[in-house]
């Protein structure tokens, strides 16, 4: 025993003194001591605990669209719920819309500089003087005792007469206006776009009236000023919405229209009814000659559209005589939603074609991967500008040529940027989080799912992200404008390649490469269904998928989302060998080194295989190795199975930092190629460099880590062996 136990002590000691050799990074530490600690609110499983709570605010909403002057007025009364353990003494509400008012602290914040030659619209930024801040009129409570408030900002506090109790409620009115912008001159969610061509607008409203802050167990209130880049932070409710706009306008909005027959033509109710039974394809409810009709003859008169929504998070809507409107049933389950479509006539003949069907694929691939769309309508706006998405609407761009025709790449974008929008209905309007602070839970966990969609009913559709060869130049690129996926959305640089496409990517070859697509989905489908309706936090994401599929993935969130690591590994060589044949002494007495003994072949530098395989001499496994454990090895039998075997060591070294599986394709003599995974934790002791022996029946002619580039390996042209040529700069510029 005394031997057995020196010998492992000097295998141990020779192990530790070579770890010590390379820079140890803890790749594969567990990740718990840098989450939130579990509790009763938030469980260790990444579940709800059982004492979870959250609050709920309640809106009646009365609004009117001045068409003449671009503005709105309203009054809405909030009830806000207090379900918190805690004792409330003043609220916060969220005034979005005075990131347009005069002296805003984006402005102030905003940095800028001057080049010889500045386009106009840069300059016009800078000098932007229109104040669309919400003016506020009054705030009263329930008896109409006004309440003392303070606006800092983008945020409002509102001081309540008596603090708010546990499992109390309140209620409270506020009366206030503001100036509709122009969203092609100021790049906000929220205006209006003008149509000099027939002098009319098409408005797109949010973020238009003062909005409960949320108020939860992990921050408390989430009052964090709104810049413009890191989104919204809301909390559910039930609203009950009478806007008043135009009398020849048509109103999309969040939530059920209440009152169709008395807003619509007879011949537009009938066809809304009729859509609302039709799977095939969309219903025309508004024609593009009744739109064309409208914006010529500009009624003066008024209607009040009424929308009910019950457990949402926010309302949007949008007005204009100039919309189209079709629709179409979507079976769900037991629901059967209504996929709808408003555009111009700017948008046809694309958006006719195109918009409604791609909600419907939208709707049908989210609920396979989360839940069955809960709401009764979902809805696709056109507009000139960027897309964005509330409730059950969406704003997206995209549009034809003047004279109709659709050229392939504003197609594409188009049914992406659709898809894209209409899917955030899941991520983060009913899945919940804080996209102030984590734009990547809604932002980057949507565009995955939207590249599932993509994937399964668009056939070769050039995706925007989703593949490791997509995001591998950014990954490698420019390391002082990355920023780990786990960073406030203000201090984000490269924002759309960052939170969207790194974040798709990696959701993407979890699935893939790393979990498969059997345990991905349980685990994925297990996090929409513990967190819909709910506020989950990155926390709650990281442990659900672990938890519901037993894949240890603390080393692929810190690689991923705590780092900027990239994935570079190099083929740094490959040794083939081979058992001699010739009888030896197995006891190895008196043996001498021949010509092919590992001992003096073994460290002879290939570069290919030209030179045929090295050999080396099997021994018996001496039984004194273990003193008194007795080898039960049966010598004879293995050298019989290696006779004639190809066995091949490969050296791999980890340059970019992140550890990933190792995808190895073999290609034999024959032209048969075999593709090969080897698990993550083969780097487990030594994040740089590892050796690993592989045994083939066939001759390897050549030798190639991850060739498709599926786990986002960043750099090819070390990746084969034999080494393959690569071209210089100025060759791949004569190529290009």
């Amino acid at each position: 025993m005394k031997k057995f136990f020196i010998t492992l002590f000097t295998v141990a000691t020779l192990t530790v003194h070579a770890q010590q050799q390379t820079p140890w990074q803890g790749k594969f530490e567990q990740l718990d001591t840098q989450l939130p600690t579990p509790n009763s609110y938030r469980s260790a499983s990444g579940a709800p605990g059982p004492q979870y709570w959250q609050q709920k605010a309640d809106y009646v909403i009365l609004a009117e669209l001045n068409d003449d002057n671009q503005s709105i007025t309203g009054s809405e009364t909030i009830t806000y719920h207090n379900n918190s353990p805690d004792v409330l003494k003043y609220l916060w509400l969220q005034l979005d819309q005075n990131i347009l008012a005069k002296g805003n602290l984006t402005r102030q914040t905003f940095t800028s500089s001057m080049r010889d030659t500045l386009s106009t619209k840069s300059l016009s930024q800078r000098v932007l003087d229109f104040d669309g801040g919400h003016k506020i009129k009054s705030i009263k409570d329930a008896s109409g005792k006004p309440l003392n408030y303070t606006i800092n900002y983008t945020m409002m506090r509102v001081d309540l007469i008596q603090p708010l109790k546990k499992g109390e409620k309140v209620s409270f009115t506020i009366d206030w206006t503001f100036n509709v912008g122009d969203r092609m001159k100021d790049g906000q969610r929220s205006g209006y776009e003008y149509f000099p061509e027939d002098n009319n607008y098409l408005y797109t409203i949010a973020q238009w009236f003062p909005r409960m802050c949320v108020y939860d167990d992990y921050l408390g209130w989430q009052n964090k000023q709104f810049l413009g880049q890191g989104e919204f932070a809301l909390a559910f409710g039930d609203y009950k919405v009478k806007l008043t706009v135009p009398a020849d306008h048509l109103v999309a909005a969040t939530g059920a229209l209440m009152n169709a027959s008395s807003v619509l033509s007879k011949d537009q109710l009938d066809r809304y009814e009729k859509a609302k039974s039709t799977f095939d394809k969309p219903v025309l409810i508004a024609t593009q000659a009744e739109a064309t009709e409208r914006e010529k003859t500009k009624s003066k008169g008024k209607k009040t559209w009424e929308f009910h929504a019950d457990n949402v998070r926010d309302f949007a809507f949008a007005s204009s005589r100039k919309f189209i409107w079709d629709a179409q049933a979507v079976k769900l389950g037991e629901k059967t939603p209504l996929a709808m479509s408003f555009y111009p006539k700017e948008g046809n003949p694309l958006w006719e074609q195109e918009s409604t069907k791609a909600v419907k694929n939208c709707l049908e691939i989210y609920s396979k991967y989360t839940i069955d769309y809960p709401y009764p309508v979902a809805q696709s706006i056109n507009t000139a500008s960027i897309g964005m998405e509330y409730p059950m609407i969406c704003f997206n761009g995209g549009r034809p040529n003047k004279d109709g025709v659709t050229d392939p790449q504003t197609w594409s974008s188009t049914v992406a940027v659709i898809i894209h929008e209409v899917g955030h209905n899941y991520f983060p309007m009913i899945i919940n989080n804080d996209e102030r602070q984590w734009t990547w839970m809604d932002e980057g966990i949507n565009s995955f799912v939207q590249y599932r969609t993509e994937v399964e009913r668009y056939e070769n559709f050039p995706h925007w992200w989703g593949t490791g060869k997509s995001i591998a130049p950014f990954m490698i690129g420019d390391k002082s404008i990355q920023r780990p996926v786990m960073t406030n959305s203000e201090q984000v640089v490269a924002f759309g390649s960052e939170q969207y496409a790194k974040v798709a990517t990696s959701m993407s070859i979890l699935r893939e490469t790393v979990m498969g697509p059997e345990l991905f989905d349980k685990a994925f489908k297990e996090y929409a269904q513990r967190w819909a309706f709910k506020h989950p936090n990155p926390a709650d994401f990281f442990r659900t998928m672990e938890d519901a599929s037993a894949v240890d993935l603390d080393w692929y969130w810190r690689g991923w989302f705590y780092s900027t690591d990239h994935v570079d590994f190099e083929l740094a060589n490959v040794k083939w060998f081979q058992v001699k044949t010739e009888q030896t002494n197995l006891e190895k007495k008196s043996v001498t080194a021949k010509k092919g003994d590992l001992s003096t072949n073994a460290s002879k530098s290939n570069t290919d295989f030209s030179a045929g395989p090295q050999e080396f001499t099997m021994i018996n496994t001496p039984d004194n190795n273990y003193g008194e454990f007795k080898s039960r090895i049966d010598d004879k039998a293995v050298r019989q199975k290696l006779e004639g075997k190809n066995i091949y060591e490969i050296t791999l070294k980890n340059k970019g930092g992140l550890v990933m599986p190792v995808i190895i394709e073999w290609t034999f003599k024959d032209g048969s190629k075999e593709i090969e995974k080897i698990p993550v934790e083969v780097w487990r002791t030594n994040e740089r460099e590892v050796k690993k022996v592989f045994v083939k029946e066939k001759e390897v002619i050549n030798v190639a880590i991850d060739p498709n580039q599926d786990t986002a390996e960043a750099e090819l042209s070390d990746n084969n062996f034999p080494k393959k040529p690569v071209d210089s700069k100025f060759d791949q510029l004569k190529k290009n």
